[in-house]
């Protein structure tokens, strides 16, 4: 099984700031739900763990599982570019991100989506139909991106349909 986990929750969560790259690490509630995760995973051989390079996912991988994680830059968050720490309410959105015509150094949503899948089908390959559990630890954008390589981009594009909450989970069989 793959054990897809959102980061728990950053200061720029609570006030409602886009947070990509220019991230905070986990504040007292975002512990407590990496805490909760691990309680809740307390019946579950984790086997392997990866995470983004970034430090709320790290952490929260190793709250959750007591491991180092793997990190895997393809599975970074999505770049915000100059839209980095804005207030969620006063950036110009296109679709579910921050829009390229006013914010130098957003990420074009096809070569997220690319970076996601490339390193889903790489564990496809490596793990196969192997009886193992996954962690991965990442953020909104990847844990919606993953869900959408299990069940499909949606017609409208919008997989954040398929995101958690902060400190939340969902389980995918990888075989």
């Amino acid at each position: 099984m793959i054990y897809v986990v959102r980061h728990g929750q950053t200061e720029l969560n609570r006030a409602g700031r886009l947070q990509g790259r220019k991230g905070y690490p986990l504040n007292e509630c975002g512990i407590e739900e990496a805490m909760r995760v691990r309680d809740r995973l307390s019946d579950v051989v984790i086997d392997y763990v990866y995470a983004s390079p970034q430090e709320r996912a790290i952490q929260t991988a190793q709250l959750a599982t007591g491991k180092q994680p793997i990190i895997d830059e393809r599975i970074d968050v999505f770049d915000l570019g100059e839209a980095d720490l804005l207030k969620k309410d006063e950036v110009k959105m296109n679709g579910g991100v921050p829009d390229s015509r006013f914010y130098n150094g957003v990420e074009q949503v096809p070569d997220f989506v690319n970076r996601i899948f490339s390193f889903m089908d790489e564990l496809k390959v490596r793990y196969g139909d192997s009886e193992i559990n996954i962690l991965i630890s990442g953020h909104r954008c990847t844990t919606g991106c993953i869900g959408a390589y299990f069940e499909g981009i949606p017609e409208d594009g919008n997989i954040l349909r398929f995101s958690s909450n902060n400190g939340e989970y969902k389980v995918y069989s990888h075989k």
